[in-house]
Order: structure tokens, then sequence, then C-alpha cells
């Protein structure tokens, strides 16, 4: 029997949405993706063949795992719209979203600024070399952060987060959980900034839960990724 939509998007449900072997092997590519970028200097970058190649590399294995997620929890008769949450049935609704999702970025943006501060925390080679530098790599760099919001969040908070949150039979756990598997997979970056997204992706799963439903973190994730993406060869 498929679950109620707010069953699933609350993540209070104490039935998991997908088998356990599903979410383990989630992560593990999850996991296995980020040591591979730490270890190649981040595959974004593909330096053989240049940025271009490995934005496509990128939004062929986020996309990839995103569909596996789908394959998963539609073995439990989920979908992923259920997953998603929330309705735009009005243009209104759309504004809202995306008023949240500046908001949520106003409140991040100092926290994160912070940790880092206190870390001492500089983007490393790998982080620079994912900036765009020319017009076909910006298009192509845009696309990759459409994919990655929509993917990124459908993977950690639309699924790790109630898979988690089932395991512990608790909200929090599934949020603070997905937060670290979210860190942990952005190995290339080093450990001063996994730390740090990791908490962005508690803060993101507290957006989630509070909102229930992942539209106002995909704004917010594709901004952030975005415009810090076509900023950073600027700034660092």
């Amino acid at each position: 029997m498929a679950m109620s939509q707010t069953q699933v998007v609350t993540g209070t449900s104490p039935r998991a949405i997908a088998p356990a072997w599903h979410t383990a092997i989630v992560v593990l590519i999850m996991l296995g993706y980020s040591i591979l970028g730490s270890r190649t200097g981040n595959l974004a970058r593909a330096p053989a063949h240049g940025r271009v190649a490995g934005y496509v590399l990128a939004i062929i294995v986020e996309s990839a795992a995103a569909g596996f997620v789908w394959y998963g929890v539609r073995r439990r008769g989920i979908r992923l719209s259920e997953l998603v949450g929330g309705k735009w049935l009005r243009p209104i609704a759309v504004l809202r979203d995306f008023g949240i999702a500046v908001g949520f970025l106003l409140i991040a943006t100092p926290v994160l600024s912070g940790l880092g501060y206190l870390l001492k925390a500089a983007p490393n080679q790998a982080v620079r070399n994912i900036y765009p530098q020319g017009p076909l790599e910006i298009i192509v760099y845009l696309l990759l952060v459409l994919t990655a919001g929509f993917c990124e969040e459908l993977i950690f908070r639309g699924y790790l987060q109630r898979q988690f949150a089932a395991l512990t039979h608790a909200a929090i756990g599934g949020i603070v959980l997905q937060g670290i598997v979210f860190g942990a997979s952005h190995g290339y970056q080093g450990w001063k900034y996994m730390l740090i997204i990791t908490v962005f992706g508690i803060m993101f799963g507290l957006l989630a839960h509070w909102r229930r439903s992942l539209r106002p973190g995909i704004i917010a994730h594709v901004l952030q990724d975005g415009v810090g993406g076509l900023l950073g060869r600027y700034l660092h």
C-alpha cells in the first residue's frame, strides 16, 4: 500500500519508503563519487577534456542517482511528486517559495561564513576548477546547477531524510544523518568545507521538514550554486 503524501513529506512515518539494501547502495554511490572526486581533484573539472566534459559527467551521475532513487521508492508505490511535496497551483505559490528560498540563503550565508571563518576555510584548487570560464562552459555549468539542485535535494532531503527518519524513528535523526552524508559526499572540497556543507545540509533538511516540500530548497540550491559559480571566478 502506498503511503500518503503527508506521511512521506513530513518524514515522521515509521515506515521506510524504500528497501534497506536500496538505501545502502544510494549512500555507497554518493560516498564513492566523493572519494573518487577527492582523489582526482574534482570530477567536475575533467582536465583531459575540459570543464564541459566534466560538467556533463556530473550531470549524468546526478541524474542516474536520482533515477535509482525513483526506482527504489516506486517499489513502495511512492511517486516522485510525493517526495518533492507542495504544489504550484498559482503564480503566488511560486513567488512564495522563491521568497522563502532567498530568505533561507540570507540566514544561512552568515552562519556558514562564520563557520568558515572559525575553521579558516578557503576554496582549494579543486573548488576553483569548477568555476566556468567561457560562454559554452557557463551554459553547461548552469545546466549542471539545475540538475544538481533538483537531484541532490531529491536524493538527500526527499529520500535519505525520510529513510533515516524511519530508521531512527525521529525526524531530527533523518535531518542530521542526511546532512552528514551530504557533507561527506563533497570530499573533493576538503574536510573543512565538508563540515560546512554538513551544516548547510542540515539547514536544508530543516527547511524541507518545515515546509513539507523540497521546492524552496531546490530554488535555494540552484541560486547558491549558480551565483556562487558565476561569481567565484572573480572572487577567488
